[in-house]
C-alpha cells in the first residue's frame, strides 16, 4: 500500500512540476533580451542573400524568413520526401521552371545546386513573386507555396473567400499557420533590421 500511496503522489505531483517549469520557461522567454531571442530561437542566416534576393523579386524578406524557418528550420542540406531541396524546400522542376521562364537567371543561378544557399533562396523568392502575381493576399500565397498554386486556385474557384476555411489539405492548413505565427515573431524581432535598406 505504501508503494501505490508514493506512486499516485508523483502520479500527481510530476505534471504539476512540469507545468511549473513550463510556466517559469515561459515567463522567462517574455522578458529575455530580444538579442537572446533572435540568437538562439529564431536566428536569420544569409540575411544579405534574402535582402537582395526578396528586394530583386518584390517579396516581404520577414516572409521568406518565416518560410525558411518552417520548411527547413535553416537546414541548407534538409530535403524532403518528394524532393524538395534546401532553405526553402524547392522543387527542382519548380526552379528549373523559374529559370526556363526567366524569372531567375540560369546562368547566375544554376537550378541543379539548390543545396546551395544563395542559389535556394533566389529561386524560392522567384517562386514566392510568381505567386504574389497570380495571387490576391498573403494567406494565399503561403498556401500556395505549400500545396501548389492550382490547388489554392480550385479552393478560391469553389467561391471561398477566405483561403484559410477553404483549404482541404490538413498539412496546408497547419503549414499556413505555422508561417503566420513564424512571420509574427519575425517581425516582431527583425522588422527594423530587415527594412532597413
Amino acid at each position: 500500500m505504501g508503494l501505490n500511496t508514493r506512486f499516485f503522489r508523483w502520479f500527481r505531483v510530476l505534471p504539476l512540476m512540469v507545468v511549473i517549469a513550463l510556466g517559469v520557461g515561459s515567463y522567462s522567454l517574455s522578458y529575455a533580451p530580444v538579442a537572446v531571442l533572435r540568437t538562439y530561437f529564431l536566428p536569420i542566416h544569409h540575411k544579405a542573400a534574402i535582402l537582395d534576393s526578396a528586394e530583386r523579386h518584390g517579396v516581404d524578406p520577414l516572409l521568406v524568413c518565416a518560410i525558411i524557418e518552417c520548411e527547413s528550420g535553416w537546414d541548407e542540406s534538409a530535403e524532403s520526401g518528394v524532393g524538395a531541396q534546401g532553405l526553402m524546400q524547392v522543387m527542382p522542376s519548380t526552379a528549373e521552371l523559374m529559370a526556363s521562364a526567366g524569372f531567375v537567371d540560369g546562368d547566375e543561378y544554376d537550378y541543379t545546386d539548390l543545396n546551395d544557399p544563395i542559389t535556394n533562396i533566389e529561386y524560392g523568392c522567384a517562386t514566392l513573386s510568381y505567386l504574389q502575381d497570380n495571387l490576391q493576399t498573403r494567406d494565399q500565397v503561403i498556401a500556395a507555396y505549400n500545396a501548389g498554386l492550382g490547388a489554392v486556385q480550385d479552393w478560391l474557384a469553389a467561391g471561398a473567400t477566405d483561403v484559410a476555411s477553404a483549404i482541404t489539405y490538413p498539412e496546408t492548413r497547419v503549414y499556413l499557420q505555422r508561417v503566420n505565427e513564424a512571420l509574427r515573431v519575425y517581425s516582431e524581432l527583425y522588422d527594423e533590421q530587415l527594412n532597413e535598406r
